[in-house]
C-alpha cells in the first residue's frame, strides 16, 4: 500500500524534495527543495550541464562554478537549460547556436553564468531608483524557455528575451521576422506594467501581465505576440504579430481570470478560476492554436484561432498544473488525477516510438493517465506537471516522489532505462550518489563516534567504498534489467500486438513466484476476446508455417548430404 505524503522515508528532508521540475526535447532538469539541480535524458549539445555530452538514465546533480549557490528557478528549451541562483544569477548551458544561453560562442556542457545581467539595469527603472525605493537590489526572480528562446523576469515584473526572437523586418513594413540575439534584450511593450508569468512555443510567444502598475492576484491580462500561422496567439486570425496584443477572451471583463499559460510547438493553453469571491474553487482549462493532433482536447482534430475550454475535463475540479509538449498537453488537478490529450493517445509520442495494433491513434479529448494496478491511479498531493517533446513528469506526494511517462530513449524518463513507458513508471529519486553519501553516513554514526575525529574518517572511507560497490552493482543490474524488459516487450508485442505492462505479468507469478504455464495459458483464452483470439490464431500459424518451412529445408539438406558421399563412393 502507498504511504501517505509524509510519512515515507526521507520525507521533511529538502534534499530530497523535488520543489519544480522542466523538460526539454528529450532531458528533464528537476530543483531539489535545498537549491540543487539535478539533470537526466539525452546529453546531446550537452544540455544536462555535467561536462559531456553523455546521455545520463537517472538523475545527477549539476555542478556550478560557485559551490554555494541556491538555486530557486530551472527551465528547459528544446536543447539547452537554465537555471536562477536565489542571489539573481542567470547560468546557462547545452545548445547556443541562436545564442539562448545568452553569451557568445559555441555549445556549453557546463554551466555558464550570463554575464550581460551583471552589467543591466532594468528597462522600468533604474537600478539606483529601485535601490531607493525598496531597499532591494535589481535582479532576475524568474526564467523560462522554449525552442529556441529563453525569457527571465526581474524584480520590477519586466521581460527580457534572447535567442530566437521576434523582431519586426528590416523592410519596416511592420512584418515578423526571427533574428538570434546572444544578448538579453528588453519587451518594451510592457512599461507600467507588471509581467508575472510567461511561456513561449516554437514561435510564439504568451504572457500574463497585470492590468495595473502592480499585481494585485485577480487582475492578470493575457497578451501574446509571434508567429501565428495555426492561431496559436488566440487572437481570431492567422496573421503573426510583432508586439504583445490583448486576448480578448481574458480582458477584464469576464468572470474568469488567467493564472497559469503553457505553449506547445505551435499551441496554447490557459488555466483560469473564477474571480474572487467565489464561493467554489473551480478551474478550466482552455487551448487553441493548431489542433490537427488532439492537442487542443475539443474532441477534433480541428485548429483554433480563439480560445476554446476543454469541456471534457471533469467538473468541478481545481487544476494545479498545465503544460504542453510539441503536439500533446496534460494537467494535473487537485483531486489528484492527471489528464493528457494529443499525439498518440495524448502521450506526445512521435511517430517512430508509437502505439501498434487496436491502440495506435491520437487523444482527441482527455484521457486519464492512471498508474499501474500496483500503485493506483492518483498522484497524490500533485506538485507540477511537465511536457517534454515526446515525454511527461509528474511531481506528487509533495515533491518527494516523480513518475514519467513517453518516449524513453537516451533516458529521458529517468528511469534508469531506455524503454518507452505507456503508463507511469517511478523516475529514480532521490538519486544515489555523492550529494547523498554523506547524509547516508552520518545517520549511521552515533553521537559518541563523532567525538573520535580519525575513526570518523576511516569509518566514512569505508561507507564510500560500500556504496560505491553498490553503485557499480545497482547500474549493472539496471542494465541487465533493461535488456530484459525489452526482450520481454518485443515478444509480447509480437503476439498481443501492444507493449509489455506491468500489470500484464500473471498474477500466480505476482503472488508466488511460481508461475503454472498451462493453467495461465487457459485463463488467458478464457478472457481474451475474439479479435485477440484471431490475433494468435495468425501469429501461431505464421509461426507453425515457418517452423515446418524450416523442418522441410533441414531435411532435405540432410538428403543431400547423405546422397553425396554414397554417389561419391559408386564413381
Amino acid at each position: 500500500m502507498e504511504n501517505p505524503a509524509g510519512t515515507f522515508p526521507g520525507s521533511g528532508d529538502l534534499s530530497r524534495k523535488v520543489v519544480a521540475v522542466a523538460a526539454g526535447e528529450a532531458h528533464t532538469l528537476a530543483l531539489s527543495g535545498d537549491g540543487c539541480v539535478y539533470s537526466w535524458g539525452r546529453g546531446m549539445f550537452g544540455r544536462l550541464g555535467t561536462g559531456s555530452e553523455s546521455d545520463g538514465h537517472f538523475p545527477v546533480r549539476v555542478k556550478f562554478q560557485n559551490s554555494e549557490l541556491k538555486f530557486i528557478a530551472v527551465a528547459a528549451g528544446a536543447y539547452h537549460s537554465l537555471a536562477l541562483a536565489d542571489d539573481g544569477s542567470v547560468w546557462s548551458w547545452g545548445y547556443n547556436i541562436y545564442g539562448q544561453l545568452g553569451v557568445n560562442g559555441e555549445n556549453s556542457s557546463a554551466p555558464q553564468l550570463l554575464e550581460r545581467f551583471l552589467e543591466l539595469g532594468s528597462p522600468d527603472q533604474s537600478k539606483d531608483e529601485l535601490d531607493i525605493n525598496t531597499k532591494a537590489p535589481w535582479k532576475i526572480c524568474a526564467v523560462k524557455a522554449g525552442g529556441m528562446t529563453s525569457l527571465a523576469i526581474d524584480n520590477l515584473g519586466a521581460l527580457w528575451m534572447w535567442g530566437l526572437c521576434p523582431q519586426e523586418n528590416s523592410s519596416g513594413d511592420g512584418g515578423l521576422t526571427f533574428a538570434s540575439s546572444f544578448s538579453p534584450i528588453p519587451v518594451w511593450d510592457f512599461h507600467g506594467h507588471t509581467v508575472v508569468k510567461v511561456a513561449c512555443g516554437n514561435e510564439h510567444v504568451v504572457a500574463l501581465v497585470s492590468a495595473g502598475e502592480t499585481y494585485k492576484g485577480d487582475d492578470l491580462v493575457c497578451y501574446s505576440w509571434g508567429g501565428n500561422g495555426h492561431g496559436q496567439l488566440g487572437l481570431g486570425d492567422r496573421e503573426s504579430r510583432v508586439h504583445p496584443e490583448i486576448v480578448e477572451t481574458f480582458n477584464q471583463d469576464i468572470p474568469w481570470t488567467v493564472y497559469e499559460v503553457a505553449c506547445g510547438a505551435f499551441h496554447t493553453a490557459l488555466l483560469t478560476h473564477r474571480k474572487r469571491p467565489s464561493e467554489t474553487l473551480e478551474s478550466m482549462c482552455w487551448t487553441f492554436g493548431l489542433g490537427e493532433n488532439g492537442q487542443l482536447g475539443h474532441g477534433t482534430t480541428q485548429s483554433k484561432l480563439v480560445p476554446e475550454p476543454v469541456k471534457e475535463l471533469p467538473q468541478p475540479v481545481y487544476l494545479v498544473s498545465v503544460d504542453c509538449g510539441l503536439f500533446h498537453t496534460s494537467v494535473v488537478s487537485s483531486a489528484e488525477d492527471v489528464w493528457s490529450w494529443g499525439m498518440e493517445k495524448g502521450l506526445g509520442l512521435c511517430p517512430d516510438a508509437s502505439f501498434t495494433g487496436t491502440d495506435a491513434g491520437d487523444a482527441i479529448s482527455p484521457r486519464r493517465i492512471s498508474g499501474d494496478g500496483m500503485r493506483g491511479p492518483k498522484f497524490h498531493d500533485p506538485v507540477q506537471i511537465s511536457c517534454g517533446a515526446a515525454h511527461t513528469v509528474v511531481v506528487a506526494h509533495d515533491g518527494y516522489k516523480l513518475w514519467s511517462w513517453g518516449r524513453g530513449r537516451s533516458g529521458v524518463l529517468g528511469n534508469g532505462k531506455t524503454m518507452d513507458c505507456f503508463t507511469p513508471s517511478m523516475v529514480l529519486w532521490p538519486p544515489l550518489n555523492e550529494d547523498f553519501k554523506q547524509e547516508e553516513l552520518n545517520s549511521t554514526v552515533g553521537e559518541e563516534d563523532k567525538i573520535v575525529d580519525h575513526k570518523n574518517s576511516d569509518a566514512g572511507s569505508e561507507m564510500d567504498k560500500k556504496l560505491s560497490l553498490a553503485t557499480e552493482e545497482m547500474k549493472l543490474l539496471q542494465s541487465k534489467l533493461s535488456i530484459m524488459e525489452r526482450y520481454a516487450s518485443i515478444l509480447h508485442s509480437s503476439i498481443f500486438g501492444k507493449p509489455f505492462e506491468e500489470q500484464d505479468i500473471p498474477i500466480s507469478l505476482q503472488n508466488s513466484g511460481t508461475f503454472d504455464i498451462a493453467r495461465e495459458w487457459e485463463n488467458m483464452l478464457e478472457s481474451s476476446d475474439r479479435s485477440k483470439l484471431v490475433r494468435l490464431e495468425l501469429f501461431y500459424r505464421n509461426m507453425l508455417a515457418g517452423v515446418k518451412d524450416k523442418m522441410m529445408k533441414k531435411r532435405i539438406q540432410e538428403l543431400i548430404k547423405e546422397y553425396l558421399p554414397s554417389s561419391t563412393q559408386e564413381k
